[in-house]
């Protein structure tokens, strides 16, 4: 627990330092804006993000492009940046010049200074920004911004979550859209785009429904009937595919549909459900033939609690009037949409509406987004710097504020100025967790008030196969989604709830891209982080995580022996702060602790129990280089080249490796380097070979082929854990392993299957035979050594299918099943004499077990590793394409208890023999089969992933479920002061209609 609240701590204090700097950009623009007088006339030239630095056909600067310094800055992903100015962006389909923009950007142009203020006070800030309620982005550091293929800049910044959260309050939505005849054509068109825009706006604290109204009401998702559901981006996208199945005919009786609507917001609210905070009915129709006063007496008048928005389709201004008196007889806003070009520009005025309660209230609500990618170092970015960015997409989170306009003059009228905010890697956090603490199986993960996860090492936002693009619902993958095996979902419940707390379970991890399965009982510890929405918790897997060794050492001898060129550490661990000030981030993490304990740096701040630890691991590794240099100078050992790397990695993140083969001739050149994520030390995660190693019995060989292209497949990896030997515990401090050419491998095995001990050394049988097959799998059935080399890699169950099944049968092999809620599914727009070779087989199979533990014992594996390091502890095809799914997988191990099995198999009438021994020391099995029979009907083990359907009672019943969330804290759903008369439209209210508006107004107010 105090591991957990300790790192709480650090998150907090990290987080803070983020909400300070916006803090300090909002007092400015604030002050910036109550000092400037508006001027219709201002002429002002300002630095155009798209336009800077671009000249016209004689060479001259273009109009707002002007000279702007561009430095690359590995800071900032590598971009071309200015740290001194900020650059402004305006959305393709706004002028430039408009006045209202030029304004804005003129007195905007005082966030230059804070922006540079703010990265000198914490150079860990990366993009600052303020986003403007006029549609303007104001971007610092200064960057260039480049349109897509058809000249187009499509980011508009009031569309960002972070704005929007900012902005309002969370609301509960209902969305009326007009389905009669009239509609047809273009105007339904109109209406579904405008629809699809009003979901856009929606975020996960928001609730909604779509009902699609003629002479009958009809729930556009007739599940849903009579209730709301939260707006993520799953439920979104389902609704959205039922928007194509509207077709317009009848009549529209818009009373009928705004009596559902008011009922059900009603109902909703009373349940405790919903947003319990603002509401509003947004009316997508072509006209109102009269104004429905009787409906909203009945429901919404005197309080008006409901906002009404009418969006009028079409260029007809005959119904304007009765539509425009509704929004404003209901606090709302009335727009008229001529084209699909007014749509969005239309659609984000409610916004500012939904706003006016918080901005008269003057809270400046800090509001955190869920995780987010950004493939070029800031996802507010659209230019094609992807190929400098070596580190792919990173996740991140916003912090934003809101920033109000507070002139006397127009303060009750609401004005929203736009939203200041800043982005934060989550990088950054993996960098304050203390994995060394954590054990070899442990993890820090962290989540948001509604569940969803904001780091966590089973995370995975991108498709598969090197592919670095986005899976569709990746932002919102739910704790539940990974922590399956909480069935009752008490951990994420307590979490979304702030509670501080643990909680114990038995986990399936799977590691090597989801094929090998690692069982586990994980102790978790959690609690919240304070001034965030968020909750962090830490993963210890039992037997690992709660004892480690100290040992002490002089800094003389630890610093030489962590300088060896053998010698690195993590790279994404944090030994020392070399972000907090600006000539430090060129450091390496050496280098940082180097000028550390020699005091040549004293404001580095770094974690000394880790240094003292790492040190102590350098030291005592030591003697492995001149081990290992000795074996490479010694031409016996190694003399046709098999073994090409050795390796060991200790827990606190130190690594040794030695090349046997120059660098040019390594079969697998991407293995331990940062291209092969599970087989280094991670952020999250230790290497994959130490992890399994780390889960045999101690002195156990783990052999495998990495999975992965067909270069991985030329070799073969082999680890050992090193453990210490204690009176009361047995840590793990080490593994060390080596690389082998997989052909020396095989090579090797061949040659003892050959081998016999018989006098005149001829053989009864060996895997030559004809009449057998011979097979080196691993403990989850992966094929090591096979006659046929395409088989190499592949899982057993799809090559010998009627002996994997028998094994099953029998229990020498488990089949587990597993779940994989972040999944992506494709969907379409012998002979007699053989015989008796095996009529005992234990006898032959021991006897090739014999021979292959020479081969091993020739190899002698040990030699590679054996130093003395033991010190007492001191304590397809087609148009397809790719959507999200739930899939069921299986994952096969061994049961270690049962080392040798015999048995027959009856393929029609012919029975085939085969036999299984485990290696000594090892996960490796030796499997003879006999070659007698064709049991090719039997159908292929496969561990291929099955699609988990749901019939539609399920799939309702998974739309109604609402899981456990976590209200923000802050709601402004109106304000007495209010400016109700500020209702929009461009046409004006007749004579008749406006009197007898402020006729209703007066009424109301005397209530």
């Amino acid at each position: 627990m105090k591991v957990v609240k300790n790192l709480s701590k650090k998150m907090e204090e990290m987080f803070r330092k983020k909400k300070e700097a916006i803090r300090r950009l909002v007092e400015a623009a604030e002050e910036a804006h109550l000092q400037h007088e508006e001027n219709p006339e201002l002429q002002y030239e300002y630095f155009n993000a798209v336009l800077i630095n671009e000249v016209d056909e004689e060479g001259n600067n273009v109009e707002l492009g002007g000279e702007f310094v561009l430095e690359p800055n590995e800071h900032f992903n590598n971009l071309s940046v200015n740290l001194s100015l900020s650059v402004v962006q305006v959305p393709t389909n706004m002028y430039n010049k408009d006045p209202a923009i030029v304004n804005g950007v003129y007195w905007s142009e005082a966030l230059n200074k804070v922006f540079v203020d703010n990265f000198e006070k914490d150079p860990s800030l990366i993009w600052q920004y303020f986003g403007s309620a006029k549609g303007f982005f104001r971007q610092y550091p200064g960057v260039k911004w480049h349109p897509d293929e058809h000249g187009v800049i499509a980011f508009d910044c009031r569309n960002r979550k972070w704005y929007i959260q900012a902005a309002t309050s969370p609301k509960d939505v209902v969305i009326l859209v007009d389905v009669s005849g009239s509609m047809k054509g273009l105007r339904l068109t109109i209406a579904r785009q405008t629809v699809s825009s009003i979901l856009d706006t929606l975020g996960d604290d928001d609730f909604f429904n779509i009902i699609a109204y003629n002479q009958e009401i009809h729930y556009v998702e007739p599940c849903l009937n009579g209730t709301l559901v939260r707006a993520d981006r799953n439920n979104k996208a389902h609704f959205r595919e039922h928007l194509d199945k509207l077709f317009a005919k009848g009549i529209g009786l818009l009373g009928d549909a705004l009596t559902e609507a008011f009922t059900i917001l009603s109902d909703f609210n009373q349940t405790g459900h919903g947003s319990v905070c603002s509401q509003a009915i947004m009316l997508v129709t072509d006209g109102a033939t009269q104004m429905y006063d009787d409906v909203f007496a009945k429901f919404n008048w005197p309080d008006r609690k409901v906002r009404i928005f009418p969006y009028l389709i079409g260029r007809e201004s005959a119904f304007a009037d009765n539509m425009k008196w509704m929004a404003c007889a209901n606090k709302g806003y009335f727009s008229q949409i001529s084209t699909l070009a007014d749509v969005q520009e239309n659609v984000m005025r409610y916004l500012h509406v939904m706003s006016r309660p918080k901005v008269i209230d003057h809270e400046h609500d800090t509001v955190w987004t869920e995780a987010y990618m950004d493939s070029t170092g800031s996802i507010i970015l659209s230019q094609p710097h992807k190929s400098r960015n070596k580190k792919g997409p990173s996740l991140m989170t916003t912090v934003a504020m809101p920033v109000f306009s507070t002139k006397n003059e127009t303060k009750n009228q609401g004005i929203l100025l736009g939203v200041v905010g800043t982005d934060i890697p989550l990088q950054e956090l993996m960098k304050i967790i203390p994995k060394h603490l954590l054990g070899i199986h442990g993890y820090a993960f962290a989540i948001t008030n509604n569940g969803y996860i904001l780091t966590h090492p089973d995370l995975r936002p991108l498709y598969q196969k090197g592919q670095k693009r986005r899976k569709p619902n990746y932002s919102s993958v739910d704790l539940s989604e990974v922590e399956w095996e909480d069935k009752d979902d008490f951990l994420r419940n307590a979490m979304v709830n702030r509670k501080t707390g643990t909680f114990s379970m038995e986990v399936k991890k799977t590691v090597d891209k989801g094929k090998r399965l690692l069982k586990m009982h994980n102790d978790y510890y959690y609690t919240e982080v304070k001034g965030t929405p968020f909750s962090v918790g830490v993963a210890l897997s039992r037997g690992h995580g709660k004892f480690f060794f100290r040992g002490n050492v002089s800094v003389e001898a630890g610093l030489h022996d962590l300088e060896q060129p053998d010698v690195a550490l993590a790279d994404e661990w944090t030994y020392c702060n070399t972000d907090e000030y600006y000539e430090h981030r060129s450091l390496s993490q050496i280098q940082a602790i180097k000028l550390y304990l020699t005091g040549r740096k004293p404001l580095i701040k770094c974690d000394r129990e880790l240094i003292q630890e790492v040190l102590f691991d350098a030291v005592v590794t030591a003697p492995l280089e001149a081990y290992w240099t000795g074996l490479a100078l010694n031409k016996s050992e190694n003399s046709d080249k098999g073994v090409e790397i050795a390796y060991l990695g200790t827990r606190t993140g130190l690594s040794r490796t030695n090349l046997f083969v120059v660098q040019e001739d390594l079969s697998n050149q991407d293995f331990l380097t940062a291209e092969d994520k599970e087989g280094v030390f991670n952020a999250d995660h230790f290497p994959l070979w130490y992890k399994r190693a780390a889960e045999q019995v101690p002195g156990t060989f783990v052999y495998s082929i990495p999975f992965g292209g067909n270069e991985n497949k030329s070799v073969v990896l082999a680890s050992t854990a090193i453990q210490l030997l204690d009176d009361r515990k047995s840590p793990i401090v080490a593994s060390v392993g080596i690389q082998m050419n997989l052909n020396f491998f095989q090579r090797k095995f061949w040659t003892a299957s050959r081998q016999c001990a018989a006098l005149d050394g001829k053989c009864t049988i060996s895997c030559d035979n004809e009449d057998i097959k011979c097979y080196l799998i691993d403990n989850n059935g992966f094929i090591l050594v096979t006659e046929d080399y395409s088989q190499t890699g592949e899982f057993f169950g799809e090559v010998e299918a009627a002996v994997m099944t028998k094994l099953l049968l029998i229990g020498s092999f488990k089949r587990i099943n597993l779940y994989d809620y972040q999944a992506l599914c494709r969907e379409y727009a012998g002979s007699s004499d053989s015989g008796h070779c095996l009529s005992h087989p234990f006898s032959i199979v021991k006897w090739l077990l014999t021979e292959l533990v020479m081969f091993l014992l020739e190899f002698n594996l040990y030699s590679w590793w054996h130093v003395d390091l033991s010190v007492k502890a001191q304590n397809s095809r087609g148009k397809t394409m790719l959507v999200p799914c739930d899939t069921e997988y299986p994952a096969f191990v061994s049961e270690r208890t049962i080392k040798e099995t015999t048995g027959n198999i009856d393929c029609e009438g012919c029975v085939r023999s085969f036999v299984i021994q485990q290696i000594p020391s090892s996960n490796l099995f030796m499997v003879v089969v006999d070659n007698k029979c064709d049991c090719s009907s039997t159908l292929p083990v496969s561990m291929d992933p099955i699609e988990i359907m749901y019939n539609e009672s399920l799939k309702c019943d998974r739309l109604k479920f609402q899981k456990d969330r976590k209200r923000p804290e802050s709601c402004h759903p109106f304000h007495p002061e209010e400016n109700a008369m500020e209702c929009g439209g461009a046409a004006g209210l007749s004579a008749p209609l406006t009197g007898a508006l402020l006729s209703l107004l007066a009424t109301l107010f005397t209530r």
